[in-house]
């Protein structure tokens, strides 16, 4: 199993200085890390998800999970392409799994929607995040859409993403 730089790109670390407040289940249920999670955490990751112990988990970079667990990461799908440009995926603790974003910029706008990777997957609805919104305006501002229209544009792009996934479960 290859290593990886386990550092965040500044914008990331920026973004993960933001307030990001469960509000008793009415905000986002979100706990941002200070880095990417480590190979070896990575490899027993995807193993313990799926069952699969081919499996090395090289193609997902975690930076935060919910409160039970579940991880949020980049999947680095697009050969070539830097970190920012792959889409963000949700691989809950109970099985829930999804593509929450085409790339970095619609991920942001996502965020300012008032959802974050577990609420874009269970399907909650919630008020747009002020904080968010302001810098999803400051580091993304061509890219401007509503929740909604982020989460179709990933699932446009990856249809398939959840049965490729769950066609590795053992």
């Amino acid at each position: 199993m290859a290593d990886f730089d386990t550092a965040f790109p500044p914008v990331l670390t920026e973004l993960h200085a933001l307030p990001f407040d469960y509000a008793d289940g009415e905000g986002m249920d979100f706990e941002p890390y200070d880095a990417f999670q480590p190979a070896g955490e990575n490899a027993s990751w995807i193993r313990a998800w799926t069952g699969n112990d081919d499996l090395d988990g090289a193609e997902y970079r975690v930076f935060g999970q919910d409160g039970t667990g579940g991880y949020a990461a980049f999947w680095l799908v697009r050969p070539g392409a830097a970190l920012l440009e792959q889409p963000i995926v949700f691989f809950g603790s109970e099985g829930e799994l999804g593509i929450v974003a085409r790339n970095f910029a619609d991920y942001l706008w996502l965020l300012a929607g008032g959802q974050g990777p577990y609420e874009a997957v269970a399907g909650y609805g919630r008020a747009p995040n002020a904080a968010f919104t302001e810098f999803a305006e400051r580091h993304a501002p061509g890219a401007a859409k509503p929740a909604a229209e982020v989460l179709a544009d990933a699932a446009a792009e990856f249809p398939t993403f959840e049965a490729d996934i769950r066609a590795l479960v053992r």
